[in-house]
């Protein structure tokens, strides 16, 4: 496949990925110019791909296009073994059994040369289960972050004192051997994270909440990158 022909695909293959691209980010993503990108989004609009926008405005794939195959190089085909693996370890029950039938399917689809780059990965996430209780709190977790559900969680932190609190659950972030649950606690009226492994129970309350832009994660996120710290501790995120 010829650079262009690669990058047109790699075009569709973004603006089919997000709600709208810009002509700015598409050329600093594929490292060419903005009017190499109007060329191609021209190009791609005669021969047939619905591509809808202007330029200064963004574009978007219209729904109902259907891509070739994936095509999969052998560095994204390691990259997704490597992520399977890691779910698989350190997430929760639920979601470990979905990421195996995820890497079924992909080997499924791989032609036999990429199937066996896969089958070759070292990259290995070994589950000496040392957090069992972990990976139950991470599917009731990860369960009431999908529905929206207010949560009873009592909790002993760092220094070994218990609370009990009614939080609305955000997301779940990743640190190393340790999973942190991100919520807005009705007791505290702010933001707290709270380490899955110092949780004591946690209780699904049959309460739904609405996530608003001021107690969402995006909002938290935003926070994070202002204070570089977790409203729980008050220490540099990742300590």
């Amino acid at each position: 496949m010829s650079r262009r022909a690669d990058r047109l695909f790699q075009i569709v293959q973004i603006l089919r990925g997000r709600r709208l691209s810009t002509a700015a980010m598409l050329a600093e993503r594929l490292e060419v110019s903005e009017r190499t990108i109007y060329r191609d989004i021209r190009d791609l609009s005669l021969s047939g791909v619905p591509v809808e926008g202007e330029a200064g405005c963004g574009y978007r794939l219209l729904p109902g296009y259907d891509l070739p195959p994936l095509m999969f190089t052998p560095g994204e085909v390691e990259a997704l073994v490597a992520a399977i693996r890691l779910v698989q370890t350190w997430s929760g029950e639920t979601l470990a059994q979905n990421a195996g039938t995820a890497e079924e399917k992909l080997l499924g689809i791989l032609t036999p040369q990429r199937r066996a780059v896969a089958e070759r990965c070292r990259i290995i996430s070994p589950d000496f289960n040392k957090y069992p209780q972990v990976k139950i709190w991470f599917d009731v977790f990860h369960a009431a972050i999908g529905k929206l559900q207010v949560v009873n969680l009592s909790y002993r932190d760092e220094k070994g004192n218990a609370s009990s609190r009614k939080v609305h659950p955000l997301g779940l972030t990743f640190w190393g051997e340790v999973w942190l649950l991100v919520a807005w606690c009705e007791t505290r009226e702010d933001y707290r994270s709270f380490r899955l492994d110092r949780c004591l129970s946690v209780t699904l309350t049959g309460e739904y909440f609405a996530e608003r832009p001021d107690r969402s994660l995006a909002d938290f996120i935003n926070l994070q990158h202002s204070e570089g710290c977790l409203p729980d501790t008050k220490k540099p995120i990742g300590k």
